[in-house]
């Protein structure tokens, strides 16, 4: 699907694109092969799609996969995408806001998929945080996003990038390669920059699926501030001898802040207020 061809798509629908709806297709072949080929995809792929809008990308992924289930929030698209793929028997497409559909469906296992995807980037952040969070999720995300979410994702401490996206995606998540797509790629062109990012799911977990809730909490709370000691904001989450105590044992400086802190020191700190807890004979919480 071309420039061209998704002009008259619109043109004969009569339909205007929707802002808020993060409505930039990408129209560029070469873009889109690209993304294609870095799903690394198999003919027994099953591949979720979020945002398949009219259809350039869904095109593509249907002759290198074997299940294609696609979610589009505009119903206006969706008539579209079920009249051009008709004839298509491994799409399933489902007319939903993502966003709510993946949280309304935590327990869905999606460990045997990958999502490859130009997500609408007003909700692309809170939606690969969903599925990285999840206890079953894909083995692989491949995601267009705007690049400065790009580049918080694959950010390193001490960078002003990183903070609590890098953290709650690198949790379950590696990053791995990424490259640049021009503006010129979509229609209409959006007013950031772009780039398409692919992650694979670490194979051995960092903390117990208990532990994440904590971890998650921790991270939000020492971003909370970030310019502040993370100890002083951390009380709010369990008495100061026990952080203090967990500092020691993690090596970490009593006045660090978040943004130096590490991944691994984060599940240590995780690992070790979710131990302290766990010793409580008393009864109490914190």
């Amino acid at each position: 699907m071309n420039l061209s061809e998704i002009k008259q798509l619109l043109a004969e629908g009569n339909l205007k694109l929707t802002k808020s709806l993060g409505q930039n297709f990408l129209h560029d072949g070469n873009q889109l092969d690209r993304i294609v080929e870095l799903g690394k995809l198999t003919a027994s792929d099953c591949v979720l799609e979020i945002g398949p809008g009219l259809g350039p990308l869904t095109e593509r992924l249907l002759p290198n996969c074997g299940q294609l289930l696609a979610i589009e929030k505009d119903g206006r698209l969706v008539e579209i995408l079920e009249n051009r793929f008709s004839s298509e028997a491994t799409l399933s497409l489902i007319h939903a806001d993502a966003l709510k559909w993946l949280s309304q469906n935590p327990d869905r296992d999606w460990r045997s998929w990958k999502l490859v995807a130009n997500l609408p980037y007003s909700v692309a952040s809170p939606i690969l945080v969903e599925l990285a969070l999840s206890a079953q999720g894909p083995e692989a995300m491949v995601a267009t996003l705007q690049l400065e979410v790009v580049q918080r994702i694959r950010a390193r401490p001490k960078s002003k990038e990183y903070g609590v996206l890098t953290l709650l995606i690198q949790l379950h998540y590696q990053p791995g390669p990424y490259f640049k797509v021009p503006a010129s790629c979509f229609y209409p062109q959006p007013d950031v920059a772009s780039g398409c990012l692919r992650l694979v799911r670490r194979q051995a977990g960092l903390l117990r699926q208990e532990e994440v809730a904590l971890f998650v909490r921790l991270v939000k709370v020492g971003f909370g501030q970030r310019r502040k000691v993370m100890l002083k904001l951390l009380k709010s989450v369990c008495p100061l001898e026990v952080l203090e105590a967990v500092y020691a044992r993690a090596g970490l400086d009593s006045r660090v802040r978040a943004e130096a802190v590490s991944l691994e020191e984060f599940v240590e700190l995780t690992r070790g207020i979710a131990a302290a807890k766990r010793r409580m004979v008393d009864g109490r919480d914190f």
